[in-house]
């Protein structure tokens, strides 16, 4: 059986981009995760081991927009990757991955990129 399990608008600040003033000052993120699984046991069981636990994946993406990058489509590689091997039971995963008001030359609210298969 197929079920998905959605993380959307994990908000977190991190310190991502190639302008010296985005490595200082800072911006405003949000992740989101989308899930494939089978969760079948875990529902009838109601026991968290069966199923991907949320907490797990908020740290991950936590810890990982801790770490400074230039681009956030590495950022997003990086969470993406440690998902996938965490949680082996995962058959589909999308990791996006948001910048909110980038310093662009224009009023731009946010870019994302995603990482998915």
């Amino acid at each position: 059986m197929k079920h998905t399990i959605n993380i959307e608008g994990i908000k977190l600040y991190g310190y991502h981009g190639c302008l010296e003033e985005e490595a200082k000052i800072g911006g405003h993120y949000v992740v989101d995760i989308y899930m494939t699984t089978d969760f079948s046991e875990a529902a009838k069981n109601d026991d968290l081991t069966k199923t991907i636990d949320y907490c797990a994946i908020y740290e991950i993406s936590k810890t990982q927009m801790a770490r400074r990058s230039n681009l956030i489509e590495q950022v997003c590689e990086r969470i993406y990757s440690i998902i996938k091997k965490e949680f082996p039971a995962i058959s589909h995963l999308r990791v996006k991955l948001t910048k909110l008001v980038p310093p662009m030359n224009g009023d731009v609210e946010k870019v994302s990129v995603e990482v998915m298969d």
